[in-house]
């Protein structure tokens, strides 16, 4: 639970970064820079990778993953430099409900009626936060709201890839096509960055590695079931840091969107929890 609280603390800092960064720079950019410098810090877990992860490769299915991947990763960064880091995390956390409806598409898992009505709940909170009809909504918002089934189906695509490939091997291929997929439109927008810009950068590469080595870490010594609750804590400080650190004050609507998606999400995961269980 440690482990977990310390990965949400993490990326909630590294979004404030973005966020920052992404007020002096395209955001396209920023989302290259993020993994091309990534790619750079994980270059040892590459050279980790045997010969046998090369020949096991499922490079269309990489490629597929990494393009969907990056085209989110895009929108991602080009939310945080349009709302709220709060409202960012609020929409983010639907995610797992549609790799939960992906699952079930594409690896032929059982989605029973509880888990339907767990999906619809936890798409019903994300426009709760964003309130189409009811206020202006943020092209940052519609982009999240892309961006989450994006990142959903690449977690089933990681579920795939994992049954024959390694855990460096699927996280290496994903980092090489995601600097491939925001290369282009990168150098299309590109600027050249200040020294403090390039110091950014690398600290957010830096902080986005060491997030997800937290939450890995979190997976190894406990059960995923009891720590998934605990990623919910990235909410709470995702509102902290942006309240003191861009003055943003979440509304009455993200804490209650917010609530609703976090109670989704948390069904979902202890359903999964007790069918691996076989309960």
């Amino acid at each position: 639970m440690f482990w977990m609280a310390l990965c949400g603390l993490i990326f909630a800092s590294f979004m404030a970064i973005v966020r920052l960064l992404s007020h002096q720079m395209h955001p396209v950019q920023v989302s290259f820079l993020r993994y091309s410098l990534g790619l750079a810090f994980m270059v040892p877990l590459i050279l980790r990778m045997r010969a046998q992860d090369f020949r096991a490769a499922n490079l269309p299915l990489h490629a597929m993953r990494g393009i969907g991947h990056g085209v989110g990763v895009m929108l991602w960064f080009y939310a945080m430099s349009r709302i709220p880091i709060a409202e960012v995390s609020a929409i983010g956390f639907t995610a797992p409900v549609f790799a939960t409806l992906g699952a079930a598409l594409l690896l032929g898992e059982k989605i029973r009626l509880r888990r339907i009505l767990a999906i619809v709940m936890g798409l019903f909170g994300a426009f709760v936060v964003i309130r189409p009809g009811f206020a202006v909504v943020d092209p940052g918002a519609i982009a999240m709201l892309i961006t989450a089934p994006l990142f959903g189906f690449s977690d089933v695509f990681a579920k795939m890839l994992m049954r024959k490939e390694s855990g460096p091997a699927v996280v290496g291929f994903l980092s090489l096509f995601v600097t491939l997929v925001t290369l282009g439109p990168a150098i299309y927008v590109w600027q050249t960055p200040t020294l403090e810009q390039w110091g950014l950068a690398c600290l957010i590469a830096f902080l986005a590695n060491l997030g997800h080595l937290s939450m890995m870490h979190a997976f190894k010594i406990a059960e995923m079931s009891a720590v998934q609750p605990v990623k919910f804590l990235q909410l709470l400080w995702a509102a902290l840091i942006g309240f003191m650190v861009f003055g943003e004050l979440p509304s009455v609507w993200t804490w209650v969107g917010s609530a609703i998606i976090v109670l989704s999400a948390y069904y979902i995961a202890r359903r999964e929890a007790a069918a691996r269980r076989g309960l």
